[in-house]
């Protein structure tokens, strides 16, 4: 998918000329900022189809950058971190973001998380029909819009989050392991650690559920996976 906008946001210039010439050389419009202020600005400039995040930043540190974009936008965010546990790595993706790549990294590699994150949030799941209800209305997913509403408030939620919610939606008898799905929601060229689909679970839990504690959608199947338990 081609001609699509990324923002790369990274204070180091050899970095950021290197992913631009990668980019640019696979098709792709590529805008840049060397700081945390300057990423929202263009930003909002731009509305780019992807965000290339790095997380160590001045003036507005990554994560907070990343804070503020999952409250105005779905947009696809791959944190680019020399902070490399795996802790690290999972509150990353806590803030709301959909991938991550670990310094120093091939600029190879990067348009190839790139292109597989952009194919998973075009790609949607087939849904059983436009508009599903559950719990008497209480969750509502408009499949058209990419929409989910909870007790009539819309529900803003990350494209994996949505591809994950679908995922579990279209099969609703069905329990999924963790390596399912990482392989349907994330892609089977998606290299990282098992437990971050537990985050996409637990964000997606905090978003629709009423009480997390006592999940009445995304339930766990202990020792197996997650299955969708609305009715």
């Amino acid at each position: 998918m081609k001609n699509v906008k990324i923002l790369v946001v990274d204070d180091e210039p050899k970095i950021l000329e290197a992913v631009r010439s990668y980019l640019e050389k696979n098709e792709y419009q590529v805008y840049m900022a060397t700081d945390g202020e300057e990423a929202l600005k263009v930003f909002n400039t731009v509305y780019p189809s992807l965000v290339i995040l790095d997380l160590m930043l001045p003036k507005i540190s990554g994560e907070e950058v990343c804070q503020r974009l999952r409250k105005i936008s779905r947009v696809p965010i791959i944190m680019l971190t020399a902070k490399i546990t795996e802790e690290e790595v999972i509150n990353g993706l806590k803030l709301g973001a959909d991938d991550y790549i670990t310094k120093p990294f091939s600029p190879r590699e990067l348009v190839a998380r790139v292109e597989a994150l952009i194919r998973r949030t075009t790609q949607e799941a087939v849904p059983l029909a436009e508009i599903l209800s559950f719990n008497s209305g209480e969750l509502v997913i408009n499949s058209i819009n990419r929409e989910v509403t909870k007790q009539g408030k819309l529900i803003d939620l990350t494209p994996n989050e949505y591809k994950l919610l679908m995922t579990l939606v279209k099969y609703p008898k069905k329990t999924f392991t963790r390596e399912e799905l990482i392989s349907m929601v994330l892609g089977d060229d998606y290299e990282g650690f098992d437990r971050t689909i537990d985050a996409h679970v637990k964000n997606l839990r905090q978003k629709i559920e009423t009480d997390t504690k006592e999940p009445r959608y995304i339930l766990t199947v202990h020792g197996v996976g997650y299955r969708f338990g609305g009715e």
